[in-house]
């Protein structure tokens, strides 16, 4: 079904062109009709440019598109990834779905052997070729493989519970590796090797230059299976690269790259936090997807907040013209977040064609991009607030101060509540000083962690996560499929062959062409 053509979306397209600025709207709308808690999070859309009469509409759309039956085929395993004819069962990782005896068998399996594992490395029962305890673990990866667990385990710093070091790898660029790699001892360093196919570019080069790095420095190549475990569907691959079988972990087709940090791609999350903490991220999202769930006869969709972020999404980008989403994290240790969701959201929903393989005539996913903290307010918040660029804005900000610093934190916390009234709001200058105007009237979310916890991690990322599915459904498109991704790869090769002067490369465009000479005349 086209939106566009339903009667919901005539409706808000009518109200779009009549709404009061949201300085109005504050006073207006009663604070707690759009603040909602879930998982340990409060999400405060109070702020957004929103009155009855569109939320009504809001339910409305969201019924025509069958939104409520959309969900209720998710979490009971429909394969609602139509193009690749798969389930999507991320929320069977965390108890979210009945998935059937089999699939929570295997979950059950998985998430032993993870604790087995994590279990032997963490008490140093786990031994290195030279008998001693794994003290660096390094993560290789690529896209889902890679960013929700670096997020976490970052993110989570002052929850970790054992003597374990962290560090992630994931760009073919060199130097990534090697700054990873600087100052690791290999008779103590453990390699995970997280990759579905096990044949992934980035991945792939950078396990086997860590593998010669092993190696070069051991002269130990029959101890590999002692310093890397992997993460695969390719069994034979895995063990012919020097793992041992018993060493790998198990990915499934019913879970994407980027809905899988709560599968055995978060190894090195339960690595790091232990088995209740992992179990505590689980839960947080967890009591998302129980909410998500509850049906529109007992619950508006402008009451579950999954549902409503897509929908407040669906009105700023495809009614009110927002052509970004800022996201504005208050926490330093929510630095990653950004990334992490700029593949979520903009891999996920950046599509062009529906679900019935037409050119959609409408904008779906705009461009995601943001920072942490103050850092921002003194470089592009320039642009938020007297450029002439249309924007929505999501907050993060935690309300526990953990470092004990109430002038920091409350100063943080202050600013990030300012920037968001100033956004809403605006300024009005003397009319002799007109360069002092804020025009205001962006519309923002404010997120308010209790605690940066696992379970309030885990909260939060499960309603970015069903927010993608919500808003896919309201535009008609297949979120869990990433095809625009596969052609750069393709032309990759054949250009990678001529740079290293294995083959000539045919059929390039003039520019390419004398770029790769450039690049073979100057290394």
């Amino acid at each position: 079904m086209n939106p566009t053509k339903t009667n919901a979306w005539r409706e808000l397209t009518s109200l779009s062109q009549s709404l009061p600025p949201i300085a109005e709207l504050l006073q207006a709308n009663p604070t707690e009709m759009l603040q909602f808690n879930v998982g340990g999070c409060l999400f405060d859309f109070s702020k957004q440019r929103v009155n009855p009469a569109v939320l009504a509409q809001f339910n409305n759309l969201a019924d025509e598109m069958q939104l409520g039956q959309k969900i209720q085929d998710m979490v009971s395993g429909q394969p609602i990834n139509t193009s690749e004819g798969r389930a999507v069962l991320h929320t069977a990782l965390r108890g979210g779905a009945q998935a059937g005896d089999e699939i929570e068998q295997q979950v059950a399996a998985a998430q032993q052997q993870m604790l087995d594992l994590c279990q032997q490395i963490i008490s140093g029962a786990w031994k290195g070729y030279t008998n001693k305890a794994i003290t660096d673990v390094v993560h290789i990866g690529i896209g889902g493989s890679h960013l929700g667990p670096e997020l976490i385990v970052d993110a989570l710093r002052h929850h970790h519970d054992n003597h374990l070091r962290f560090h992630f790898a994931a760009n073919i660029d060199a130097g990534a590796l090697y700054e990873c790699l600087a100052g690791l001892n290999p008779e103590t360093t453990l390699f995970i090797v997280a990759s579905k196919s096990f044949s992934t570019l980035e991945t792939k080069v950078n396990a086997l230059t860590a593998r010669s790095w092993f190696v070069e420095r051991t002269a130990a190549v029959e101890q590999l299976s002692k310093h890397f475990v992997g993460i695969t569907t390719n069994e034979k691959a895995a063990v012919e690269f020097g793992l041992d079988a018993n060493n790998l972990l198990p990915m499934w087709d019913w879970v994407g790259g980027r809905f899988s940090l709560w599968s055995a791609v978060g190894l090195p999350i339960m690595m790091a936090l232990g088995e209740s903490g992992f179990k505590a991220l689980l839960s947080g999202a967890c009591e998302v997807d129980q909410h998500l769930a509850v049906s529109s006869s007992e619950q508006p969709f402008t009451q579950n907040v999954p549902a409503m972020s897509a929908l407040l999404s669906t009105w700023n980008y495809n009614f009110l013209g927002a052509s970004s989403l800022a996201m504005l994290s208050y926490d330093e240790r929510l630095n990653l977040l950004p990334d992490y969701l700029q593949q979520l959201e903009m891999e996920s929903n950046g599509k062009s064609v529906t679900l019935d393989n037409t050119q959609v005539d409408y904008h779906t996913m705009p461009v995601l991009w943001g920072g942490v903290g103050t850092n921002g307010q003194h470089a592009y918040h320039q642009l938020l607030h007297q450029g002439t660029r249309s924007y929505c804005a999501d907050f993060i900000i935690c309300a526990q101060d953990d470092y004990n610093n109430p002038e920091h934190h409350q100063q943080l916390n202050a600013n990030a509540l300012a920037q968001s009234q100033a956004m809403a709001i605006g300024f009005k200058a003397a009319d002799h000083e007109p360069w002092r105007n804020v025009p205001g009237n962006h519309p923002s979310t404010t997120i308010v962690l209790d605690e940066l916890a696992p379970r309030q991690m885990g909260a939060l990322l499960a309603v970015y996560e069903h927010k993608v599915f919500c808003q896919g459904v309201l535009w008609n498109i297949n979120s869990f499929d990433q095809w625009g991704v596969e052609l750069g790869k393709k032309l990759a090769i054949p250009i990678y062959d001529e740079l290293a002067e294995q083959q000539t490369a045919e059929g390039l465009d003039a520019s390419t062409a004398s770029l790769i000479s450039y690049l073979k005349a100057n290394r």
